[in-house]
């Protein structure tokens, strides 16, 4: 004789509570808001400019002041914090990156701008030298090898430069040995002993970053990877070891990236660490999903949705991303 589905399931009916709309908000386990959201916006030199990114369709470059207008709409909006990344003129680029340090570059510029009109919103400044150097690696390259020691006294300087701009959290994105303990002394040592520092302890090599090295100008100049600094993808253990290690030298949160592909990592660390896990939406992830929906494979708003809301279900407390006002406006209309 045929068991009935209650015998089967013991009479647990796993759909009651799916009925519903109202029911299934009321056991929803993860909620998304404005307040999980950091903006990633591009820089460069100008006025009055805002230029699309041609590999992140929806994305533009901003001149300091039309960045500066479009911050202050995500301020209206609740959006918490912003991470600025900039694409400096070839001019100023140098084999050592030194150009990080410069009170004036893109960076610096926007910060100090930004903090006259909006002291209150948050600013996360990248200490990496890809930007500013020649080459376009995230160290000094001397002879086909990135430099550690001396990349991270660089590093240093350039956060230091980034924290007497304004910035709130300084995140250093390089993965050079000792960086966390360098920055965080050097900022003790100088009156910023309230700046944070976000690590991205768990950085891979991955392909998703392409669109943002086209952003920012070094996809030319880039000959080749980065793979002697970068996780390889498939350490997971190793990069366990590298979040312990930052957090040791004086860490105040961890930011994984890539973010999709990396929830696993994310579930890791907040279940071994007891500090704030970020994660970064890259422009791979962001430039699949926008691609994807202008050619009507999927809806992209609620594809945005769905994402953003996996990594706070994988124990992400905040999510860099590209979609950050998008997905603002549709939450206040939700709310």
């Amino acid at each position: 004789m045929n068991k009935t589905v209650d015998e089967i399931t013991g009479g647990r009916r796993m759909r009651r509570m799916r009925r519903f709309d109202w029911s299934r908000r009321l056991i929803r386990e993860n909620h998304l808001n404005i307040d999980d959201l950091v903006w990633t916006i591009f820089l460069c030199e100008g006025i009055g400019i805002c230029e699309p990114v041609e590999t992140m369709p929806g994305v533009e470059c901003f001149s300091v002041d039309v960045a500066l207008e479009k911050v202050l709409y995500a301020v209206d909006l609740g959006i918490p914090a912003i991470a600025p990344f900039s694409r400096e003129p070839s001019s100023v680029k140098m084999e050592n990156g030194a150009y990080i340090t410069n009170p004036d570059n893109l960076v610096n510029r926007f910060i100090r701008k930004l903090k006259k009109l909006a002291p209150n919103i948050g600013l996360i400044a990248d200490a990496a030298l890809d930007p500013y150097t020649t080459h376009g690696h995230d160290g000094i390259l001397r002879d086909g090898v990135i430099l550690n020691d001396e990349s991270v006294e660089m590093v240093a300087e350039g956060a230091l430069a980034q924290a007497k701009a304004g910035a709130d959290i300084i995140a250093p994105s390089d993965m050079m040995d000792g960086r966390i303990g360098a920055i965080r002394n050097r900022l003790d040592t100088n009156g910023f002993q309230d700046v944070a520092i976000i690590s991205y302890a768990t950085k891979f090599s991955s392909f998703f970053y392409n669109p943002y090295r086209n952003a920012i100008g070094t996809t030319n100049v880039l000959n080749e990877d980065k793979n002697t600094y970068y996780i390889d993808p498939a350490n997971a253990d190793e990069a366990m070891r590298e979040a312990e290690q930052d957090l040791l030298e004086g860490a105040d949160m961890l930011m994984v990236k890539p973010g999709l592909p990396c929830l696993d990592i994310i579930q890791r660390l907040k279940d071994r660490f007891s500090v704030p896990i970020f994660t970064y939406q890259v422009s791979g992830e962001y430039a699949m999903l926008r691609a994807a929906s202008i050619k009507g494979w999927i809806n992209g708003e609620q594809a945005m949705i769905e994402t953003l809301l996996a990594f706070k279900r994988a124990g992400c407390c905040g999510i860099l991303t590209y979609f950050a006002v998008e997905a603002a406006k549709k939450l206040r209309v939700i709310a």
